[in-house]
């Protein structure tokens, strides 16, 4: 894998000396770790895998992971922990309250987030829920570059309203932009001035999970926050991939190229009042999340949310071992090492599927590669849910397990009406430290295996779902 990068290329034929430099760095970024454990793949057939999925009511959520060869259905808790994770396991202390091992997990989340109160749940959205338990309620509306799915169900589940504000060039899968993740700040200027009353607070999503894992700008964060500041309104971030969008902004964005990541973080952190966390993708944990926040009265509220539903302010949900692998966790993901192997073996997967002409959402993020299935299956009504129709072809033919994000995800509203999502993609998240190049190779070739056809693949239609979150457990059918 050799490192991606966004900068302009030499022209063609460009004559370029040689280098000598015995310091000049090598082109092939390899993983910072070496494997010490092993976990077998079940191999299946494709009639084996066509039967499951029918079985399963077409939901790749509801397919049994034994049953899965690649599972990319998410990133979230599904990735491998390393030796000092679980040698810092074995140090948890399970002391009801006051555990030693919660306030050497809060320290190590100060060391990146220094907000007042840190709040431990047991994994991200529980942290919403509490939040916007209270602050949020009936006529509210809560702005966000775009809400992903539990953040948004959570905000609609008291009566609030989500509302995406994505700059434009978020919603065009193929145009190159450093940072497809910002938020659109005149379109938050209007809704503040029109709907202030309104608005209890203002969410910023890092890096933009369903817009395509793309990052925010820390000029746009800092904008973004003198915006909601200048409107007495507190930010808010949702930081679960807080590491890769802090890479993004060293590698990406101009005068930034010499910080160190830690130091990049601390900076998003000191533009916001606040944050949640799902402890499961950045920070490398198997389960697990926190609130965190300035505010003394408001995280009194939260704390008397938790005890209700989550535990004591101490542990939150978690065992004291859970705390203490978070704790190393985040040490480890901000080392440099780590992310430059992360962002290039996802833009590898993006590379080498749009060399077989599977199109993917440009440019690469930082968690998944996110596959274009509008533009794949052109032919497909966005009702008939080309997403899922791609997802569940991918399983079929491959084994290989992905997530829909798109109108089977986004289309229903609060209302019971449904429209088409701004984008139809297929997300295929990749587990941190968990599968090799040669797996993604595989990944690759299944692919470009469905492409080939593309054209005769079903539609599909829901046959049962749930009021809210429906991708989870919706049953489908294919349509002739």
């Amino acid at each position: 894998m050799t490192e991606p990068s966004l900068a302009a290329s030499e022209p063609s034929g460009a004559a370029t000396a040689p280098s000598r430099s015995a310091a000049e760095p090598f082109r092939t970024v390899i993983e910072p770790f070496r494997i010490h454990s092993v976990e077998p793949l079940r191999m299946t057939t494709e009639d084996e895998r066509r039967t499951k999925v029918r079985e399963a009511g077409y939901n790749l959520f509801q397919v049994h992971a034994d049953d899965v060869l690649i599972d990319l259905l998410t990133d979230s808790g599904t990735g491998a922990m390393s030796r000092d994770q679980w040698a810092a396991i074995q140090h948890g202390d399970e002391s009801y309250a006051g555990s030693p091992s919660y306030f050497i997990f809060r320290d190590a989340v100060q060391e990146l987030f220094p907000y007042a109160h840190v709040i431990p749940t047991h994994q991200g959205r529980a942290a919403e829920r509490i939040l916007f338990s209270a602050l949020a309620g009936p006529g509210m509306v809560i702005p966000s570059n775009t809400h992903f799915d539990t953040t948004r169900a959570n905000i609609e589940h008291t009566g609030a309203e989500a509302v995406d504000l994505v700059i434009a060039e978020g919603h065009d899968p193929s145009l190159i932009h450093p940072f497809k993740g910002n938020l659109d700040t005149d379109r938050l200027a209007t809704l503040l001035a029109e709907r202030g009353a309104d608005i209890p607070c203002v969410m910023l999503t890092v890096t933009n999970n369903s817009g395509g894992g793309q990052p925010v700008s820390l000029a746009n964060i800092r904008a973004v926050s003198e915006l909601a500041h200048a409107h007495g309104k507190p930010l808010f971030l949702d930081a679960c991939r807080f590491a890769e969008n802090a890479w993004f902004i060293k590698t990406r964005e101009p005068g930034q190229a010499e910080r160190d990541v830690p130091d990049i973080v601390r900076e998003m952190a000191s533009l916001a009042d606040g944050m949640t966390m799902s402890a499961k993708k950045d920070p490398m944990g198997n389960i697990g999340g926190w609130l965190a926040l300035n505010d003394d009265d408001l995280a009194q509220q939260c704390r008397n949310l938790l005890i209700l539903t989550e535990g004591f302010p101490t542990y939150g949900g978690l065992a004291g071992r859970d705390l203490e692998a978070l704790a190393q966790g985040l040490k480890e993901v901000v080392s440099h090492d780590f992310l430059r192997y992360r962002i290039t073996s996802t833009a590898y997967v993006a590379d080498g599927l749009e060399r077989v002409g599977v199109p993917c959402l440009k440019p690469a993020g930082g968690h998944a590669v996110y596959l274009d299935a509008r533009a794949l299956l052109p032919h497909m009504d966005p009702l008939r849910y080309p997403g899922q129709a791609l997802a569940v072809a991918l399983y079929e033919l491959g084994g290989v397990r992905s997530c829909e994000i798109g109108t089977v995800m986004f289309g229903r509203h609060p209302d019971g009406s449904e429209s088409p999502a701004a984008m139809e993609l297929v997300r295929l998240a990749i587990p941190r430290r968990t599968y090799t190049q040669s797996h993604m190779d595989y990944v690759i070739e299944v692919a470009e295996r469905v492409r080939r056809i593309a054209a005769d693949l079903p539609g599909y239609r829901i046959v049962q779902e749930p009021p809210a979150l429906r991708h989870f457990t919706a049953r489908f059918e294919p349509l002739g």
